[in-house]
């Protein structure tokens, strides 16, 4: 059992030493002539203007998890769906369509979560301090 894990090591450190090896290797062959338009900002073909730094509307955010969330809900459907006929062969076929049913349930419930609470209209109605609503 101790020869495993030595193995193991062995492996790691090697992996490591090959790696920094490498690295040197590169710093020593690659050709080092900085010049002012390799040291600007390069972002798809144009010149920077601006400011790097503002801020995104949060929408943008809820509306990216959400999406998240559905792609992994497709990611955990897709192995069900391939097994689901050969559990029905089995005769357990019932326990894996309720199990499906109750976590698409829970998808669904926050997905109309969501909705209600307004987070896909995207020029959202703020209450005013007065208590009229109106759009900003």
């Amino acid at each position: 059992m101790a020869y495993d894990f030595a193995n193991v090591l062995v492996f790691g450190l090697m992996s490591v030493v090959f790696i920094l090896g490498l690295m040197g290797l590169g710093s020593l062959l690659r050709p080092k002539l900085p010049t002012p338009e390799k040291s600007d900002i390069y972002e798809c073909g144009e010149k920077p203007i601006g400011k790097a730094w503002f801020n995104f509307n949060p929408r943008f955010y809820v509306v990216a998890l959400i999406f998240v969330i559905f792609e992994v809900e497709i990611a955990l459907m897709l192995p069900v769906a391939l097994v689901y006929k050969r559990t029905v062969d089995q005769g357990s076929g019932g326990l894996v369509f309720g199990e499906v049913f109750a976590f698409l349930l829970i998808l669904a419930v926050g997905l109309a979560w969501v909705w209600v609470r307004g987070d896909f209209n995207w020029i959202r109605k703020l209450p005013d301090s007065d208590g009229d609503s109106g759009a900003r």
